[in-house]
This record gives structure tokens, C-alpha cells and sequence, in this order.
């Protein structure tokens, strides 16, 4: 363990102690920063990390310790280090979590401890809808919204035939859940492979045979980087368009993916090139520091130090009191990376959503520029199941 300022850094692999002072705000980054899936938890710390670093090491004028830890993409070790963290650590908040199934794993113990979950990614339905808490957040988006943004901008283009596939866990069934809320057309096929799942030979074979106008994914990380790698080398390419959510063509594996993905079109809640002042700040600030692009997972945890800030700030020298905080949190209104932020009744946000498509820039860069705004101040379906006023 070392500390830099005010900031706590610990090792990957597992939760080293550090003393408590009580004046710090101890924050928990539990984040997958090895093996498959990595990238977007290198994103949300990297994201994370920068707002945090232009705040001067503070949130509302106090003081941050920031806990890391690399949960393994792995449900049990995600559970072993949360209590870590809570025990040892004493964190305030817990945040930096990419996947929903080990969101709801955490959320039970996080709960009884009465600790904050602020989420930067993950966004199941049931938190969101009659499951929801008071002490979770999440300042992305519902996992189904993407997903619907892509799914409104489909029917719109007149697609009367698509494809639809996504790994079998909760974010991959809230993903086709979402689409075919705003796809009004016929399915030609629905088909949910294994998370880990890397060789898509069958998936594809069958998807040509079933003779679609159009393919909906979802295939985040190493996923999104075979699947689309493999549609191109089939050839399907040029003949049935490929769409998705911002997951399966964001920054973070563009580069790895390269001209396959040139032409998709994702929905998504943040594009580098949105055009407002934040965002021309973020995007340069987070690539002169790292050296490449940012993804939307890394403006989501840049937007929730942006997010805390002012929930600190406003809560002021009552922050510690965690009835005033959360009433300080509900009340966040301020401008971010991906435009206007708020918090619904849910604890989630209701925000705007847009079209992109992936294009090759004249330097040879493979990224995202807007194609439209899909939505205005859009809110997910399950808030009125909340109960929470």
C-alpha cells in the first residue's frame, strides 16, 4: 500500500488496510481489471481517476481515500472483497462496478451495511424496478436504455427483420428486452450465448440461414471484439447491417476491432464528439493523460465524480449523515460530459440518447461520430414499479 496525497492506492488483487481518518471520504473502487472484460474497468478507474485528480483529490471540499481493488469478473471474489472493504477499509461508498450479475451479488451486503452503491456502469431492471434501494445509485444508464435507443433508431429506418443476440446473464436479457420495446418488426431469431462464449461459427450459420434484414447485438469486451471480427469475416457484412448498443462499439475495443466495424450504428447516452463544454474538456484531458480515446464507461465514472461532487458539496459539512447525503444525491442537477443529469425516482437517470455510427477518420482512427438524438429526457420502464417516492 502507498499513499499519493490524499488518495489510497491498493493492490489489485485483493484490499490492503489503511487507517482510518475520519474527515476522509473513503470511497471503494471494486472494478474488473484483469482478464477477459478488463478494458472497461481500466476505463471506469482511468475515468474515475481523472475527475478525481481535477478536483484536486476532493469531492465538495473533502478530502477522498480511494480504495482499489480488481474484483476478477468472478461474483464470489467480487462478495470476499466488498466485505473486505467494508470491514477493514470502513468505505463510505462503493462504486466502479461493470457487470450487473456481480452488482446484485454486492448489493445484498452493501445494503445491510447501509453503504452507498454508486454504480458507473452496471444497471440491472430489478434495482431499478420493485427491487429498487435507497442505497443504490446509478449514474449511467438502465441497462435495457441503449438498448432501446438502438431499437427506436431500427424502426425508424424501416427494418421489418432482425437477428438478436447477447451473452445469457442479466445485462444480455435487459439488452433484447430493451430493443424489442421500441422494434416493432418480426424477430428472426433471439438467441443468448454464454458469457465467456469467444467463437460465434454456429451463431452465425444460423443467423444466415434465417435470412434477416438487419442484426441486433450485444457482446461487450472480448465478446464485441470476436463476434464482430467473425460477422465481417463471414461476409454478412455488406449484406444484412449490423446495429447495437454503444457496449459493443465503444472506444475500448474499436481499436481492436478496426474496419469490421466501420458502418455499425449503436445507441448510447455519450459520443466523443457531443458538443458541449465538458465534453470538449473530458475527451482531450482523458487522452493526453492515457494516451488513447476515452470509451463511455470512462466519461460515465469521470460524470459520477462530477456527480458526487456536487452531492457533497451540496450536503456540505452534513455530509457523513447518510439520510442528508442521499437527499443531497437524489437532488444532483447539473450539467456533465454527456450533457443534462438527473437522478428519476429509481435512483437512476433520466437523460438523452443518440444514434452513432462508427467511422474511420482521415489519421485512421476507428471511433463514433452522432448520426441524431433518438431520445429527449428519457427515463427507463421500470421506475413507476419503484416504490421509493
Amino acid at each position: 500500500m502507498r499513499r499519493i496525497g490524499t488518495m489510497a492506492v491498493a493492490v489489485l488483487c485483493g484490499v490492503a488496510a489503511v487507517p482510518v481518518d475520519a474527515e476522509e471520504l473513503r470511497i471503494g473502487l471494486l472494478t474488473t481489471l484483469s482478464g477477459p472484460g478488463s478494458g472497461l474497468g481500466v476505463d471506469i478507474r482511468d475515468g474515475f481517476k481523472l475527475g478525481l485528480e481535477e478536483k484536486g483529490g476532493k469531492l465538495g471540499g473533502v478530502a477522498v481515500a480511494l480504495v482499489e481493488a480488481d474484483d476478477q469478473r468472478n461474483p464470489d471474489v467480487a462478495v470476499k472483497l466488498t466485505d473486505e472493504m467494508l470491514s477493514r477499509e470502513k468505505i463510505y461508498l462503493m462504486t466502479g462496478q461493470v457487470w450487473s450479475n456481480l452488482a446484485l451479488a454486492m448489493m445484498p451486503t452493501l445494503a445491510r451495511a447501509e453503504t452507498f452503491f454508486i454504480s458507473p456502469n452496471a444497471g440491472p431492471s430489478v434495482l431499478a424496478g420493485k427491487q429498487c434501494s435507497p442505497w443504490f445509485f446509478n449514474t449511467a444508464w438502465q441497462n435495457d436504455n441503449n438498448h432501446e435507443a438502438t431499437g427506436a433508431w431500427v424502426q425508424e429506418k424501416g427494418y421489418k427483420n432482425v437477428y438478436l443476440l447477447a451473452p445469457n446473464y442479466p445485462a444480455g436479457k435487459d439488452a433484447l428486452t430493451g430493443f424489442k420495446r421500441y422494434y416493432k418488426g418480426a424477430v428472426a431469431g433471439e438467441v443468448y450465448t454464454p458469457l465467456d462464449q469467444m467463437d460465434f461459427a454456429a451463431e452465425l450459420a444460423n443467423l444466415r440461414a434465417a435470412g434477416p434484414d438487419a442484426t441486433f447485438i450485444f457482446f461487450p469486451g472480448g465478446q464485441g471484439i470476436n463476434f464482430i471480427k467473425q460477422y465481417d469475416q463471414a461476409g454478412l457484412k455488406e449484406q444484412i447491417p449490423l446495429f447495437g448498443a454503444a457496449f459493443s462499439f465503444s472506444q475500448d475495443i474499436l481499436p481492436a476491432v478496426g474496419d469490421a466495424a466501420v458502418g455499425a450504428v449503436n445507441g448510447s447516452q455519450w459520443s466523443p464528439d457531443l458538443d458541449n463544454p465538458i465534453n470538449k474538456a473530458f475527451v482531450p484531458a482523458f487522452q493526453a493523460k492515457y494516451g488513447r480515446l476515452p470509451s463511455l464507461y470512462a466519461a460515465q465514472a469521470y460524470d459520477t465524480v462530477l456527480i458526487l461532487d456536487a452531492a457533497v458539496a451540496a450536503a456540505g459539512a452534513d455530509w457523513p449523515d447518510k439520510d442528508k447525503f442521499r437527499e443531497a444525491l437524489r437532488a444532483v442537477r447539473i450539467e456533465t460530459s454527456r450533457g443534462p443529469f438527473r437522478f428519476g425516482n429509481n435512483h437512476f437517470p433520466i437523460q438523452d440518447f443518440y444514434a452513432r455510427e462508427v467511422v474511420k477518420l482521415d489519421d485512421g482512427t476507428v471511433t463514433n461520430r452522432l448520426l441524431g438524438k433518438v431520445f429527449s429526457d428519457h427515463q427507463d420502464a421500470y421506475a413507476a414499479e419503484c416504490a421509493m417516492p
